[in-house]
Formats: C-alpha cells, structure tokens, sequence
C-alpha cells in the first residue's frame, strides 16, 4: 500500500505542479479518476463525455486518493458527497453549467479547439502564463496538500478491514 500511497500522491502533486497552463480534452465517459482531467485549467468536453467517479464508494471502496478534495472544490460540498456516494454520472452539458468544463464540442471539433487554445495560450508572455497558472492552481494545490494523503491512508485502511 505503501507504493499506492506514494504514486497516488506524486501523480496529483506533480500535475498541481506544473508549471504552464493545462489543457484537458474529454472524448467520452471519465469515470474513473476524471478528476485528473478536470484539474486542468482549460477542460474541454465533446458532447458524449460524461463524468463519474465509479472506482470508489459504489465499488466499496473508500473515495480517499484526491477525488475527496478535488470534487467538492469543483461541485460544492454537499453535490460532491452526493456524487461520490452514488457514482452520479455528469453529462457533458451538466458538466458544462455546473462549471466543471469550459466547454462542449461535437467529438470531431474537440481536439482542434484543444490545440486552438494551446496556440493562443502558447502567444501570450510565458511569466504572465506561468504565475497565472502558480496562482489559479493555488487553492486546489492547498486542499490537495492537506487531504491527499490522510484520504489515501484511510483508503488503504478501509481497504485492508474489508480484506478481513
């Protein structure tokens, strides 16, 4: 569990980390760890993705290794508890109102916008896109910092009783 810990943290960690604009582009169901995808800056969705989180409590396992401190950031507290209770699935154009993509697009425009926006955001002074995306990535870095490994540890432990 030991190694879980540690890849389930630097693997979050490291995205939180870099250091220029993310862009995420979404073709279809992310139902296991979409929350890596919507950590991006830019999230991009082509009308059949949908968002889930089917890896943890409707499979009994406990949600502990980021979705606990990403979803709630993203859809507030009680919607994120809800979702990850219930392995709701999010539609793309759901996904859209509550705020989790920045867009929808037919399948076959979703990578060129992606690119579309790599070549603008590519234009721009490279410090200005830096410290932007240093100081947008912040809040969700800091929840990361505190939750991510207790969830983990919890998970592992959930798992490890389950296992008697």
């Amino acid at each position: 569990w030991d190694t879980i810990v540690r890849e389930g943290q630097s693997l979050l960690r490291n995205l939180v980390e870099i250091e220029v604009p993310v862009i995420a582009a979404v073709n279809g169901p992310a139902f296991i760890h979409a929350e890596i995808a919507v950590l991006a800056d830019i999230v991009l969705a082509s009308e059949d993705a949908s968002f889930a989180d089917k890896a943890h409590a409707i499979s009994g396992v406990m949600p502990g290794d980021g979705v606990q401190a990403v979803w709630p950031m993203l859809l507030g507290p009680n919607r994120a508890r809800y979702f990850l209770l219930t392995g709701q699935e999010i539609g793309a154009r759901e996904a859209l109102a509550l705020g989790i993509v920045g867009e929808v697009l037919p399948a076959d425009a979703l990578l060129d916008r992606a690119w579309e926006h790599a070549r603008q955001l590519a234009q721009r002074p490279p410090l200005a896109m830096r410290y932007a995306r240093m100081t947008l990535i912040a809040p969700l870095r800091e929840a990361l910092g505190r939750n991510l490994a207790p969830g983990l540890v919890m998970e592992g432990m959930a798992i490890l009783a389950a296992m008697k």
